[in-house]
């Protein structure tokens, strides 16, 4: 899957770190969720920021998507079973990036069972890119 960042104009003066950094976070969320840690998850979200769930609930604020990852993360069974991709960056400003996300969900056979498509719209805070308004979708097949 290659990145690509579709020639924004809003783009930062140096791109290959910014798009290094934003990749580092997707692997920072895929890394927290394969060893079920809720501290690390939530820690990659900016206080204020917003989260809604595959099936459509509304978190606002860092506290909630801890709490509510607290409750549904440990045991889910992620462990080895999901990655995560870059398909796209889009910079909206040198310190907002739009981020695609392509999640796959595999059986304990290895065989792929679903996807998702999460998309991230990122932000630079005192030079760490966060979380900050996110939406994660299950791509339906057919």
């Amino acid at each position: 899957m290659s990145t690509e960042t579709g020639g924004s104009a809003y783009a930062p003066a140096d791109t290959d770190t910014e798009i290094a950094a934003i990749h580092a976070v997707v692997g920072a969320v895929a890394q927290a969720q394969a060893s079920e840690d809720v501290d690390r998850f939530a820690a990659l979200f900016r206080a204020d920021a917003l989260w809604t769930t595959g099936h459509g609930k509304r978190l606002y604020g860092q506290p909630a998507i801890a709490e509510f990852t607290a409750r549904v993360l440990p045991g889910s069974a992620l462990k080895d079973r999901v990655t995560y991709a870059v398909e796209h960056i889009l910079f909206l400003r040198p310190d907002v990036a739009t981020v695609k996300v392509r999640q796959r969900y595999y059986t304990d056979d290895g065989d792929l069972d679903s996807e998702g498509a999460p998309l991230y719209v990122m932000t630079e805070e005192n030079g760490r890119w966060m979380l900050t308004a996110n939406q994660n979708t299950p791509v339906i097949a057919g």
